[in-house]
């Protein structure tokens, strides 16, 4: 699992995965979350600005990340 550290929360979920470079741009992460490719604490989340906060785990393409707040 890798740890996605965060300095505040709540974030968007599109928003993770286009600054931690999981996906190129924020268009292509909105449409792989509306595709219902991401799970978030292992529940599929079609919801591209849905919050994500410090805990939660977000699974993409075979790989999980964890939010850490710091």
């Amino acid at each position: 699992m890798h740890i996605i550290e965060i300095t505040r929360e709540p974030l968007e979920l599109y928003k993770v995965l286009k600054f931690e470079g999981i996906l190129p741009s924020g268009g292509e992460a909105k449409h792989v979350i509306a595709e219902g490719f991401v799970t978030l604490n292992g529940v599929t989340e079609t919801r591209k600005r849905k919050k994500v906060v410090n805990g939660d785990v977000i699974e993409f393409n075979g790989e999980e990340y964890q939010l850490n707040l710091v």
